[in-house]
């Protein structure tokens, strides 16, 4: 049995309960009742042109150690496994997806970026699908954080739905912050999302804000049910852009994520 982290100390966040957390206390390969791997589309080729091939259970890609989760990519051929699907990287993206879902709260991941011309790390969630059979974009993407190897100074967010997306819809306002030491330090990547609007900021400074239309319009506002929350690190692709191979093993380490929803009167 997998030993459970120690309480999180929450009288920093009062009006708020914590829900959900992983505070990576435990070494080796990422708790099971509270992550499950991505691994969809590894034959096909992964979306927007990434080059990644994402593993599952492998210490060399995923794994806690001294209190942090460390995501690494590495230049390799996974040609031995079965949904191997001709990349020339390995990476891990972890979800919680069918394990653990959320609709509002204040989410905070603690991470420093890994550095590296072609990196595209991501900590963002997606909707879990709804009536109908709802999928993306309808079904909504927050991206509380997005970086880039060519741009190792600035963050990015935005949120993708039906109305706002970048395969048929407006294109989405994305907003960039100023993190001159990204890929060197640790920060806290933070969203606050309410039935009124999404925040999302870093070190408590916020910089990008969608706010709920509240016209009725559900392909501009989505997020009124539940959503799920992944981390990974894509290589290349359309925002990775070009690759340096000089740059593997490259990583991302995390302290935390917490996950805290309002407490009750």
């Amino acid at each position: 049995m997998t030993p459970t982290a120690p309480p999180v100390n929450n009288t920093d966040k009062p009006g708020w309960t914590l829900v959900w957390s992983d505070e990576f206390s435990v070494n080796g390969l990422p708790n099971a009742s509270q992550w499950a791997y991505d691994t969809d589309h590894n034959r096909g080729g992964w979306f927007n042109n990434e080059k990644q091939y994402y593993a599952a259970k492998r210490l060399e890609n995923s794994r806690i150690e001294n209190g942090q989760l460390i995501l690494t990519a590495r230049k390799e051929r996974l040609s031995s496994a079965n949904d191997f699907g001709g990349q020339n990287y390995t990476s891990a993206r972890l979800v919680t997806r069918g394990l653990a879902s959320w609709t509002y709260g204040f989410f905070e991941v603690r991470a420093k970026m890994p550095c590296g011309q072609g990196t595209w790390p991501a900590i963002w969630t997606l909707g879990v699908g709804g009536v109908n059979g709802m999928v993306w974009p309808d079904d909504g993407e927050i991206d509380i954080m997005e970086f880039v190897g060519s741009k190792p100074t600035v963050v990015s967010a935005t949120v993708h739905n039906a109305k706002y997306n970048w395969q048929g819809g407006t294109p989405p306002t994305t907003l960039t912050a100023a993190v001159p030491d990204a890929c060197t330090a640790f920060h806290n990547y933070q969203m606050t999302w309410s039935q009124d609007k999404i925040s999302i900021g870093v070190d408590d400074r916020i910089y990008f804000e969608y706010v709920n239309p509240k016209n009725g319009d559900r392909r501009a506002w989505p997020f009124d049910r539940p959503q799920y929350l992944l981390v990974n690190i894509a290589i290349g692709g359309d925002l990775g852009g070009a690759v340096d191979d000089r740059i593997f093993p490259v990583d991302m380490h995390f302290e935390h994520v917490r996950i805290y929803q309002k407490s009750s009167p």
